[in-house]
Order: structure tokens, then C-alpha cells, then sequence
């Protein structure tokens, strides 16, 4: 299949699409290498070291990687080289120090009984990614994944996978054994359902859609039980109360950021500002100035802000939820610009206000540069608010108030919650959502093994009285 870059519809690249025979191919290779010990009995310290230096190529590489993504997925090359360039090397270098920390324990019993347990690889496991940080996202795989000595395929977005193979290429520079990491490039529907359907692959981490997860859930029981963790997405909350202005301008860029970063195509992006009736003129006043600044323009453009959403399509799709939102009552407060003499994939950022939540662009992830403003009058019409979705992987919380923070942090339904703050937290911190934000596991910290390894006990009977 072909693709074009999203700023300027030029074409890129055709992409191959990896088909049921080469995946039997990967997941056989991948089987080899894992039966072999050609780095699944590597010491857990060489496993680490060996993702240190793949972390040292991609960091050498980081301008082409950044520029394979900007151009591929549409994402202003000031992002990707601020941003996502150091979540990839933060995740690399995260894991591997984490390599060599994989502790077994041992259980309390009788001293004729010793009980032990393993924390050891899954063997060929997969992993089916985003268009939307595609060098960031294949870190966060291949990090635990490796450093547990799996062999690991990753399967790209079908619109963006450029930097994983560069990043794969940069394992065997690395040293990486071949076999331990392969890149299958392909669509969801081909390539993504035939790993998912594999019965030689044992754990399948996937991050994207609310439907396609449930397809991966039912390919997975439909084949061999394979361990399935999925990540899909929010609908993120950003709730102000009465004193969330006196953080000044750091609560307005913050606001920003979470609404606008990536333009909108970002799972935890704070869709939904929720703010206290005393403050909400001024807020969505000092919000929608802010937004106004917010540079549209080709991707590859330092000073741009907003690039192009990732299709043609995903741009019509934004565009007719916020129409629909306007016939259904809600107030435009910006958004009227028409940037498509910029090319079909552009949205112009796009701020709403409305009281309504039965909007279906208050029911629904957007993935566009659009914001709904929605005020409430107390704490408990904030919770209520902020957990009326069916999303639940993020939210942020604006107050100087440490006791209400913390129990409105307790009272929100989502896995991710930043105080005073727009953050998903830093690596050493557990990521994924509540609800159909998340199933089955989660990314980053020492909770990201268990996607990755499966527990062994070992039970040894002692015999004998000691006696010589």
C-alpha cells in the first residue's frame, strides 16, 4: 500500500503488507532464537546493556527518526524532537536498567520445604501499535519486552512504520540477536488478525481502538488463550475548581498541552474541561486567546503548532462530530477558520461550550483538536462529571486545596491522574486506564512485566535429618 505525507499529500513510500506467511516466518524465527538462549539465557545485565546501546544509536539517530515521524504521522517536528525522542530514550534506558531486577521470592514454610518462584519470559510475544507516537510507543514494547528476554515482534501502524524499522535496525547494531526482534509492517485487518489468531504467540500488547481491542480479546480466546493487554484510549477530564487560577498562566499551558498536544490524536488528551461556574468566564476566555495563538501549518515547520490529522478521512470525521455538536446546540467558541487551503487533513483548533452531556462529542473520543468547556457547581457534580464516560485512562485536577485533591484523586475513575498538572506521570510509574481505557496489564514501571513474563514455583522437598 502507498503512503502520502498528511501535511502535503506528496507520497512517501509503498509499504508492504506482512501477510499470514510471514508472520508464520516471524513468529518461527522468533521461536528459534527464544529456544536457543540466543538472548533469552543472555545474563539479564546483558540484556540491559545491549538496550543501553540501542538506546545510545537511536539518540545518535534521533533527528532521522524524528523527521521519519513528523512526516509520516503529521506531527510538528518541534514535538517529536522535544518530546518524543526523549519518551524513547527514557523507556530504553528505563528498561534496561530494570533488566537485572526481575526478583523470584521465596515462601515461609517448614524448614524440610523450600518454595521458589520464577519470573521468566512469555516467548514469542507481539505487539500491535498506534499511528500517533510511533517511536515513543515501540520503546515502550520493546523496552520490557527485551529486558525480559523475549523475542518480540512489533507491528507498526500500517500509516507510520518508518522508525521501528530503523529502531530494529538499530538492535542488531546493538548487538540484539536478529531473531530476538522483528518488524512486521500491514494493516490491522491483515497483519494485526493474523498475530492475534497465532497460536505460537504467547502474550499480544496491543494500543489503539475500543473495537479493535475487542477483536484482538476474541481472536485470543478463539486461538491459544494468549495473554492479552490492551490500551484504548480516553476520554480525559480537566477539572478547575474555584482556585485553579491563581496557578496563573501554568494552569492555561498546561490546558493547552493536554488539549492540543499531538494535535488531539493523543489518548490522554483533556477533551473535556470541566471548570467551577465562579471561574469559568475567565478561564474559557484566557483558554480560547490561548488556543487562538496556536500556529496551523505543515509539520515539518518548526513553528508549527497544529500539523495535519493522520487522514483525510480522520479529518471529516472530527469535522462532522463538531457540526453535529453545533446542530445539537452546543456554542462555537473557536474554530471557524477555514485552513483548508492547507490541505484536506487539517482541522483548525476548535473549542466548544456546552452544558448538555449527551453530546455525542461528549460521548465520544474525538482525536482532533477539539475541546468542550462544561461547567458544575460543587465537588460531587465535578466527580460526577468527570467519571460520566466510558473512558477512563486519564484526568487532571486543578486545586491548592490538598485535601480536596486528594479525595477527588481518589473519587475519578481513571488509571492516570495529575495534580496541578497535565502529566501521564514518568516512567518509573505504572500507565493504563480504568473502564474500556485498559485491559489486562499496563505500560511503564515494573508493572509492565507482567505483560511480558509468567510466574514459575518450584516446590523442593528436603530429606534427610542432617546428620552425617
Amino acid at each position: 500500500m502507498s503512503r502520502s505525507d498528511p501535511s502535503t499529500g506528496r507520497p512517501l513510500a509503498d509499504v508492504v503488507v506482512a501477510g499470514q506467511t510471514e508472520v508464520d516466518l516471524a513468529v518461527a524465527v522468533g521461536r528459534t532464537t527464544f529456544d536457543r538462549g540466543a538472548w533469552s539465557n543472555v545474563a539479564p545485565a546483558e540484556r540491559g546493556a545491549a538496550l543501553l546501546r540501542l538506546a545510545d544509536l537511536v539518540e545518535r539517530d534521533a533527528p532521522l527518526l524524528a523527521a521519519i515521524d513528523s512526516a509520516e504521522a503529521g506531527k510538528p517536528i518541534r514535538e517529536c524532537l522535544e518530546g518524543d525522542v526523549g519518551a524513547a530514550l527514557e523507556a530504553l534506558r528505563w528498561f534496561a536498567g530494570a533488566a537485572d531486577k526481575l526478583y523470584g521470592a521465596t515462601s515461609v514454610t517448614v524448614s524440610s520445604e523450600v518454595g521458589m518462584t520464577f519470573r521468566e519470559p512469555m516467548g514469542v510475544v507481539a505487539a500491535i501499535m498506534p499511528w500517533n507516537y510511533p517511536m515513543a510507543q515501540a520503546a515502550w514494547k520493546i523496552g520490557p519486552a527485551l529486558a525480559a528476554g523475549n523475542s518480540l515482534i512489533l507491528k507498526p501502524s500500517e500509516w507510520t512504520p518508518g522508525s521501528a524499522l530503523h529502531i530494529a535496525a538499530l538492535a542488531i547494531e546493538a548487538g540484539i540477536p536478529a531473531g530476538a526482534i522483528s518488524v512486521l509492517p500491514g494493516t490491522g485487518a491483515v497483519t494485526g488478525s493474523a498475530l492475534a489468531r497465532h497460536d505460537g504467540i504467547s502474550a499480544i500488547s496491543f494500543t489503539g481502538s475500543v473495537g479493535t481491542g475487542r477483536e484482538i480479546l476474541k481472536a485470543a480466546a478463539g486461538s491459544n488463550f494468549k495473554r492479552v493487554s490492551l490500551e484504548m484510549g480516553g476520554k480525559s477530564p480537566q477539572v478547575l475548581m474555584q482556585d485553579a487560577l491563581t496557578f496563573g498562566d501554568r494552569l492555561i499551558d498546561h490546558m493547552i498541552d493536554s488539549a492540543f498536544m499531538t494535535m488531539g490524536e493523543n489518548c490522554t488528551a483533556g477533551s473535556r474541561v470541566l471548570v467551577h461556574e465562579s471561574i469559568a468566564d475567565e478561564v474559557t476566555s484566557r483558554f480560547v486567546d490561548r488556543a487562538r495563538s496556536l500556529v496551523v501549518g505543515d509539520a515539518s515547520d518548526q513553528s508549527t503548532d497544529i500539523g495535519p490529522l493522520i487522514t483525510e478521512g480522520a479529518a471529516r470525521r472530527v469535522r462532522g462530530l463538531v457540526e453535529r455538536a453545533k446542530a445539537e446546540g452546543a456554542e462555537l467558541l473557536l474554530g471557524d477558520e477555514d485552513v483548508s487551503q492547507r490541505g484536506p487533513n487539517f482541522v483548525a483548533p476548535t473549542v466548544l461550550r456546552l452544558e448538555r452531556q449527551d453530546h455525542e462529542i461528549q460521548r465520544t473520543e474525538v482525536f482532533g483538536p477539539v475541546v468542550t468547556i462544561s461547567t458544575f457547581s460543587s465537588e460531587n457534580e465535578a466527580v460526577a462529571l468527570a467519571n460520566d464516560t466510558d473512558f477512563g485512562l486519564a484526568a487532571s485536577l486543578w486545586t491548592r486545596d490538598i485535601n480536596r485533591a486528594m479525595r477527588m484523586a481518589r473519587a475519578i475513575e481513571a488509571g492516570v491522574i495529575s495534580i496541578n498538572s497535565y502529566s501521564e506521570g514518568g516512567m518509573s510509574a505504572p500507565f493504563g486506564g480504568y473502564k474500556q481505557s485498559g485491559f489486562g496489564g499496563k505500560e511503564r514501571g515494573m508493572d509492565a512485566f507482567e505483560q511480558w513474563t509468567q510466574t514459575k514455583t518450584v516446590w523442593l522437598q528436603l530429606h534427610g535429618d542432617g546428620s552425617a
